[in-house]
């Protein structure tokens, strides 16, 4: 039985990575840069990944995109996780990811005692971050469901995630965080949750933030306890890691998405192996950034921009 687990499994694997392999030629990534005045005129950067068909079909009215916000983990950058947002681009979504923090932000002061160890400042920016960036997203593409995202991140990008679920639990569909570790997850089960774990003696959650089996269940939350290191979940990650996260993930959206398909290739979808259970989130001050002001940058009609 074990046997037939793993082959299933591997299979799995195999086709995902055959439809986002094929699929990421009919993806288009762009970057674009915004300038928050509330904030000085703040640039945050987005690189936003989408099926030209699907855009098209949105620019003409005909259907209107899922949105997915995808948040990076700290000293990482936005545009290191495009395994991420290919397979949700591959799904139909519009996914955007953020640039958080810039080289000339005041270092992080790190202290344990503190409310997730002294990093709410951050956490926080990254909430005004996502805000300001939708607002500026419904101007550049006014054919998307902004008000109920996926959220989406690794490690300090996670715990953004969770954060802004605790905050706003009604602009929520789902939530997908790798490693985070600070901020509990939410056990209300408002929306689906999914998790993946790193198998790392450096990088631990702080008590409390991983919710039990039992919670887990009640909450409707999908723990995947890998055997991965912690910054084997970006893009500079080895294939294994990153293809068995694809494929989790494809099966995660085939779940709990009844209207959006990845584009069609040669292979039939994945079906992978249901995976065990996780958990969810804390409060927050709300904040509200401001719109205003676009500014285009590059664009890269390929596939990956890294």
């Amino acid at each position: 039985m074990k046997r037939g687990i793993t082959v299933l499994l591997s299979l799995s694997v195999v086709f995902t990575v055959a439809y986002v392999t094929a699929s990421k030629w009919a993806i288009r990534h762009e970057t674009i840069t915004f300038k928050d005045p509330s904030r000085d005129n703040r640039p945050v950067a987005v690189d936003v990944a989408v099926r030209f068909d699907k855009e098209l079909q949105a620019n003409a009215g005909m259907i209107t995109l899922p949105v997915a916000i995808l948040n990076h983990g700290n000293t990482v950058k936005f545009t290191e996780y495009s395994f991420l947002a290919n397979v949700f681009a591959a799904r139909g979504y519009l996914a955007v990811s953020i640039q958080h923090d810039l080289p000339t932000d005041a270092p992080m002061v790190t202290k344990v005692g503190e409310l997730y160890v002294g990093r709410l400042p951050q956490i926080q920016r990254g909430i005004t971050n996502i805000k300001f960036a939708i607002e500026e997203m419904k101007k550049v593409q006014p054919n998307a469901d902004y008000s109920k995202v996926t959220m989406v991140g690794h490690s300090m990008g996670g715990d953004i995630s969770m954060y802004f679920a605790k905050q706003y639990p009604d602009e929520i569909k789902k939530v997908v965080t790798l490693d985070n570790l600070r901020v509990p997850f939410m056990t209300d089960g408002k929306f689906k949750i999914l998790s993946f774990r790193s198998k790392d003696t450096q990088f631990k959650p702080d008590p409390g933030v991983v919710p039990d089996d039992e919670q887990c269940e009640k909450a409707g939350i999908t723990v995947v306890n890998t055997g991965f290191q912690h910054n084997d979940m970006r893009d500079t990650g080895p294939d294994e890691a990153k293809n068995s996260i694809q494929a989790m993930l494809d099966k995660f959206l085939a779940d709990t998405d009844s209207d959006v398909a990845p584009v069609d290739t040669r292979a039939a979808p994945p079906k992978v192996l249901e995976p065990g259970p996780v958990s969810l989130y804390v409060p927050v001050e709300k904040t509200k950034a401001k719109d205003k002001s676009v500014k285009k940058t590059e664009k890269d009609p390929s596939a990956i921009t890294n």
